[in-house]
């Protein structure tokens, strides 16, 4: 190999049929990766030269037929990239267990399945890279996003703590944590909370960066073996104000409480007249 040629990667993505895990796949084909794209549903957006696997991240069986397929057409995977999630959000008094079952399984014990599957095969390797995909929320915590904030923060302690035990393997990690960019996320959102998900959208809508922006960012921290990945200025923002002005993140959270409150109150019914 001569200096400065890169060599291919093999790459799996979960999650690669929309949003950011298209936008990743379609990157890493681009400059001739081999990319495996797994969904729950088949795709018309499959970049030219990769393969699509069907996946339910909540299935082990599933997850076992992927590795299967990785081991026999390739002989062993670079990157498994854990993309798959679902949005939520909702006050928490309108969350029942369903939406929390919902979402753990999705966002956390997805991620966890795809790391149990092939942690085996990259020790075997000897080197690879899992890049987890949490959120922003995973490390502020807005009001009125309960579920999502737990299970993006889960994320984000899984992927510290197999820094911690892969790399003696020669397996690095990667956790990125946009927040809100333009994509189909909101076609995701549940419905159990209608005003929350009316602000999600809107956030959605008006974000300044789309999924393909923020995909070129995170490959280029996967790239530089970066821990964490904070592709976008407005995250980075509220991350570094969390952790070095305390006191001005809690009056902004407290005000995002607050409007959820006043919310609330408008949307109470008027009592009715008292008779004479």
């Amino acid at each position: 190999m001569s200096r400065g040629t890169r060599r291919s990667l093999t790459v799996l993505i979960t999650g690669g049929a929309s949003g950011l895990g298209a936008a990743l796949a379609e990157r890493y084909a681009a400059r001739g990766d081999r990319v495996v794209v797994t969904d729950r549903v088949p795709t018309d957006r499959l970049p030219r030269g990769a393969q699509y696997h069907r996946l339910d991240v909540t299935s082990e069986a599933e997850w076992a037929d992927v590795l299967a397929g990785v081991r026999d057409e390739f002989g062993g995977l670079d990157v498994l990239i854990n993309n798959a999630g679902i949005a939520a959000g909702g006050r928490v008094d309108l969350l029942d267990e369903d939406h929390w079952r919902r979402v753990i399984e999705v966002n956390v014990l997805g991620a966890v399945n795809g790391c149990r599957t092939f942690v085996p095969m990259l020790k075997s390797q000897g080197h690879g890279h899992i890049v987890n995909v949490a959120s922003m929320a995973g490390l502020v915590h807005p009001a009125a996003m309960s579920s999502y904030n737990a299970g993006k923060a889960a994320v984000v302690a899984l992927s510290e703590t197999l820094r911690h035990e892969l790399t003696p393997f020669g397996i690095h990690t990667t956790v990125a944590c946009p927040s809100f960019f333009r994509s189909n996320l909101a076609s995701s959102l549940g419905g159990d909370d209608p005003l929350m998900d009316a602000v999600a959208v809107k956030l959605i809508s008006r974000a300044p960066m789309d999924a393909s922006q923020i995909a070129a960012r995170v490959i280029k921290g996967v790239d530089a073996r970066k821990f964490l990945v904070l592709p976008d200025r407005a995250g980075r923002v509220t991350y570094w104000t969390k952790r070095l002005a305390r006191p001005l993140y809690d009056r902004q959270m407290m005000a995002s409480g607050a409007r959820f409150r006043l919310a609330e109150l408008k949307a109470k019914p008027a009592p009715a007249p008292t008779e004479l």
